[in-house]
């Protein structure tokens, strides 16, 4: 059988790739977390569900595996691009070590989306345009010393960081912590984006400043968008205001 780990962006249909789209109107059966599965919903009508919930990722990946060995066109869903804190990693991490001598005869595809920091950036005009880098705030795999070290690394290279997973409802204090890291580093007025529920009908992004970031205002569908030193906001005639992270074309064309 066939596995196929599905990235399929962070909401909106027309941020599906079209090679997503073709294997998942090939597969015979979808496996995900039920949010992400109804995500979907309008192309997996023909599937057989498998629904999943939160943090049972390796679950799904060995249900998936199984599925395929039997066979099957089995394709696992996930939000974003499933390479990017998603499906691909526990994935591969079982296939490396199988279980079952059957899921070595599986095909594995892995069909790209869009990243949550992609679709952040769109909204954002160009917080990307240089060098940048993103970082988890989840500590349930990660060791809090680990993070702590990956944000004082990125606060020292001057990095836009997209944080990801920054906060949950037990797991508030991360974000405060690498605020206080980061405002050792760059400008108080640094520009910081909160993209909520991108691509869905609740979407909201709002500009602030890292001294006036309210983590309070961050919840479990937001990704935070911190620029670095150069990084700054670029309001339009229009009053939308923009993020711009520059490449150095000034210099250049000085």
């Amino acid at each position: 059988g066939r596995l196929a780990v599905l990235g399929v962006g962070p909401g909106q249909p027309a941020w599906r790739t079209r090679e997503v789209e073709a294997l998942l109107a090939s597969a015979s059966d979808v496996v995900g977390y039920r949010l992400y599965l109804d995500l979907v919903a309008d192309r997996i009508g023909h599937c057989r569900r498998h629904d999943f919930d939160l943090g049972e990722e390796e679950a799904r990946c060995r249900h998936a595996l199984a599925l395929a060995a039997e066979g099957r066109d089995v394709a696992l869903v996930c939000s974003g691009d499933a390479g990017i804190f998603a499906m691909a990693s526990p994935l591969v991490e079982l296939m490396e070590r199988p279980d079952d001598p059957a899921w070595a005869r599986v095909e594995l595809v892995v069909g790209p989306g869009i990243s949550a920091m992609q679709a952040a950036a769109a909204r954002l005009g160009a917080p990307l345009g240089h060098d940048f880098c993103a970082i988890s705030l989840s500590d349930l795999l990660t060791p809090r010393p680990e993070i702590e070290r990956r944000l004082q690394a990125a606060a020292q290279g001057d990095f836009v960081i997209a944080f990801y997973n920054p906060v949950s409802r037990r797991r508030r204090d991360l974000l405060p912590l690498a605020q206080a890291i980061l405002l050792e580093a760059r400008p108080a007025d640094t520009p910081v984006a909160i993209a909520r529920s991108l691509g869905r009908p609740e979407e909201e992004v709002t500009v602030t400043t890292l001294a006036a970031l309210d983590p309070e205002a961050v919840d479990m569908l937001s990704l935070v968008l911190v620029g670095s030193s150069n990084s700054r906001a670029v309001t339009l005639p229009s009053g939308r205001t923009l993020v711009l992270t520059p490449r150095g074309y000034h210099r250049k064309s000085a």
